[in-house]
């Protein structure tokens, strides 16, 4: 590990909106930001950059951002610190976790922003939009809650939508080229470090917002398996 990275690592243990693996916070959050404000999650946050931007813009909402590499979640939650962000925080975490941090309901929106599409072979039981992983936003999300992903992947977005439409879950907005839009919400306008480099090379921004209030039977996952085999996307 460079030297660079060792530092950050070493920062964030001090950092007063960073948590790393944290122990019984359940329901504790109130606490922590010392108010009642809806919270919201960044999943694979990265840099932060949706956190801060969020949390910038929404001073009366919490932000929290999830990531488990914590060289990156030093830019985002220095940043946070020194634009005085007292709503904005960061769990240094796997994401596969997050129940374990809040309870049922205690969650009101998640965005998933240009996370890992897992393109190679049979990874896609990992995106983050897979049915394992709308079961577990589904117990910390309260009722109605929304989930947000943007993406400058065609297939994560084209998955997503496959999972969307197999389980029958409530679709409430869908782009396949954000900036073509003659407006564009201002939450949508905050860009990534990732979302610069067009890792993909798709020159567009994909974008959907969805509820995941429906059951998800795990029995429907092999059926997902078999369409995006269909696909050719597996």
């Amino acid at each position: 590990m460079g030297q660079k990275k060792l530092i950050r690592f070493e920062a964030i243990k001090s950092f007063p909106n960073v948590l790393e693996y944290p122990q019984d916070m359940k329901g504790k959050w109130v606490d922590f930001f010392k108010n009642d404000h809806p919270i919201t999650l960044e999943l694979a946050c990265g840099k932060g950059e949706y956190a801060v931007g969020l949390g910038s813009m929404f001073p009366a909402q919490n932000f929290i951002g999830i990531d488990i590499k914590g060289n990156r979640i030093w830019r985002g939650a220095k940043t946070a610190i020194d634009d005085g962000l007292n709503n904005v925080a960061f769990v240094r975490s796997h994401i596969d976790k997050i129940t374990d941090y809040f309870n049922p309901g205690e969650v009101s929106e998640i965005w998933i922003t240009f996370p890992d599409p897992q393109l190679r072979g049979s990874r896609f039981k990992k995106r983050l939009t897979h049915p394992r992983f709308l079961r577990l936003y589904q117990t910390i999300l309260q009722n109605g809650g929304l989930v947000h992903l943007k993406t400058d992947s065609p297939d994560l977005y084209q998955f997503t939508l496959t999972v969307i439409n197999l389980f029958q879950l409530d679709l409430l907005e869908s782009s396949d080229n954000v900036y073509a839009a003659n407006s564009v919400k201002p939450e949508l306008q905050i860009k990534t470090h990732y979302e610069g480099l067009d890792i993909a090379g798709s020159n567009r921004i994909h974008y959907c917002c969805f509820k995941v209030d429906k059951p998800l039977p795990i029995e429907k996952d092999d059926i997902l398996k078999q369409l995006i085999s269909e696909q050719g996307t597996d």
